[in-house]
């Protein structure tokens, strides 16, 4: 064996004479291998499937305005704190600027869409009909890059124009309204609307397809007193696994709450 290294003599004999352990320990091997290969595949698949199935029904980061906290009155003399101002609940507010903060979104590098929102409580009526509702008023074009509407339309169009609304299955079971049928959706401040319903769709979550009516932006804005606000930025990024750093990221810049997919699914995750 000339100049074979020592290990190399003791490797080769030790194959030669217990040729059945050898292949043994080859077939082990290759076993092995093949198993770990397999379960690595099948996770990421588990894992790129749940990931699709949660993400088709929502932004991958959420920009909203800062959450309202107590206020305190303090005494300058003393130090001690007199009264507490506690903030109003079920206000809805606009993010503060949001015309100049929208465009900044809209350049980040990671950013891949981003459409802008407002929503609040309302009530859709039909006939006898009433239900609690999360009106939703959206650019039908932006928002369609964050949510594929078109789908998941199971009739009508998706066609969200002055005097249309998209709703979901649920609710237009509950109204008794199908294509072209109108609905009324009224605030809580009693403003109020009739409704083409120009679509219907079934994103396979009940609670979603319950309560969305979606409408223009423009007339959500008039209907719940918030004249060119917003509530909420949808956005969606290039790697949904760094949605929780970007969205740390943007918190950081802007001042505004940003949430992402990662933390409000943090069970899923």
């Amino acid at each position: 064996m000339g100049g074979m290294p020592f290990e190399w003599i003791v490797a080769l004999r030790f194959l030669r004479e217990g040729r059945m352990q050898s292949l043994l320990i080859v077939a082990g091997t290759t076993v092995g291998v093949a198993v770990i290969i397999f379960i690595t595949a099948l996770v990421n698949s588990l894992q790129a499937s749940l990931a699709d199935r949660t993400l088709s029904t929502q932004a991958h980061i959420v920009v909203r305005p800062p959450e309202d906290v107590p206020s305190r009155v303090v005494d300058p003399r003393t130090g001690a704190v007199i009264a507490r101002v506690e903030p109003r609940a079920q206000r809805l507010r606009s993010i503060d600027q949001w015309e100049r903060v929208f465009p900044q979104l809209e350049r980040m590098p990671r950013i891949t869409a981003a459409s802008p929102m407002v929503t609040g409580p309302a009530f859709a009526l039909r006939g006898n009909a009433s239900k609690s509702i999360a009106l939703v008023g959206i650019d039908p074009e932006r928002f369609e890059r964050i949510v594929r509407i078109q789908e998941h339309l199971v009739a009508g169009r998706y066609r969200i124009g002055p005097g249309d609304a998209v709703i979901g299955v649920e609710l237009a079971g509950d109204l008794g309204a199908n294509v072209g049928d109108r609905i009324r959706i009224q605030t809580a401040e009693k403003a109020d609307d009739v409704f083409l319903v120009t679509g219907i769709f079934d994103i396979g979550v009940k609670e979603l397809n319950l309560r969305w009516v979606m409408v223009p932006l423009k007339t959500a804005q008039s209907l719940l007193n918030l004249p060119g606000g917003l509530t909420n930025i949808d956005l969606t990024v290039d790697d949904i696994f760094a949605a929780e750093r970007i969205a740390q990221e943007i918190q950081a810049g802007t001042g505004l709450l940003a949430e992402s997919w990662m933390a409000i699914n943090g069970q899923l995750l």
